[in-house]
């Protein structure tokens, strides 16, 4: 009678002496969001809009008031860092590739709220749900 109480003492005391160690506590979770999902968030939230991909492409098209932080930039961690950490982040590029890339370094790097436009602009860019500034 008091071997199976013991056995079961020990690893409850096991259980939960080991269950705590090394246990990283990161709730940061990368949400992939639609255009819609963007846009009430923009009109909701403070939020960091920022285009990963290249200056030139900034240039041809984009969401407006986002700001342009080049992923293949050789400054591009640099840059990231000069980002509010405890202010929500919206990451998208042309499909989804560089921006997935972003979040999991500014996830890394400690930021609170990250977003992902799914698709990346390629997706959206003739919706009518976000405002898209086109070069003429």
């Amino acid at each position: 009678m008091k071997k199976p109480y013991i056995i079961f003492c020990l690893f409850v005391a096991i259980s939960f002496g080991t269950s705590c160690v090394d246990a990283k506590i990161d709730d940061t979770e990368v949400k992939l969001v639609t255009a819609e999902e963007m846009q009430s968030i923009l009109e909701l939230e403070d939020v960091q809009l920022v285009d990963v991909r290249t200056p030139l492409e900034h240039d041809e098209i984009r969401i407006a008031n986002s700001q342009n932080i080049d992923y293949m930039s050789p400054t591009f961690d640099e840059d990231i860092n000069k980002l509010d950490k405890n202010k929500p982040v919206i990451l998208y590029c042309k499909s989804g590739g560089r921006s997935a890339k972003c979040a999991k370094k500014l996830k890394d790097a400690g930021f609170k709220k990250i977003y992902d436009l799914q698709g990346g602009i390629s997706k959206w860019k003739h919706s009518d749900k976000i405002k898209i500034e086109v070069k003429s």
